[in-house]
């Protein structure tokens, strides 16, 4: 039987990457985003995006694979988030390939998320998450995050507005 094994990401994983993540837009954020913004994603900038990602180690980036083929990955390292202590973390991207959806990759994903805040020092966990993006929402939660009261803040996506929330959980 495989089993998914979790890894630092490489500059050859950065293609693979940018198509997890433009095809996991496309589905996860249908419902959001106008077909014609899913549609006009670019994976060769997501690529460059990515590449520059995994170079500088900002963020740390990490691929779920089985047998060879990528399924998700995941970028974390310190918050983003002004005023937060040096021991808070953030996911800064965790997206899976919808076809592997449901199939355990999200959760080594963020096991290996989780292990490498722990090991730079980190003692809590924040991420940012869409508030109609009830999948990603659950998913958090059922790994211990908890929305964070007052947190909402509206981005602009390609000029559609959306609502995001803060979530957080600790970390020992």
């Amino acid at each position: 039987m495989s089993s998914i094994q979790v890894r630092p990401a490489t500059l050859r994983d950065a293609k693979a990457i940018a198509e997890t993540h433009v095809a996991a837009w496309q589905v996860a954020y249908k419902d959001l985003l106008p077909k014609a913004t899913l549609d006009a994603l670019s994976v060769q900038k997501r690529q460059a995006f990515w590449r520059e990602a995994i170079d500088l180690c900002e963020p740390q980036v990490v691929v779920a694979h089985l047998d060879g083929e990528l399924m998700g990955f995941a970028g974390f390292d310190r918050s983003r988030d002004k005023g937060t202590p040096s021991t808070t973390g953030e996911i800064w991207a965790l997206y899976v390939k919808p076809q592997h959806w449901d199939k355990g990759a999200g959760l080594a994903l963020w096991d290996a998320c989780r292990d490498g805040l722990q090991e730079e020092g980190c003692t809590k966990a924040t991420l940012w998450a869409y508030l109609r993006n009830e999948r990603a929402l659950r998913f958090f939660e059922l790994a211990g995050f908890k929305r964070e009261l007052g947190s909402v803040r509206t981005t602009e996506v390609n000029g559609v507005r959306l609502e995001e929330l803060r979530l957080h959980r600790s970390l020992v």
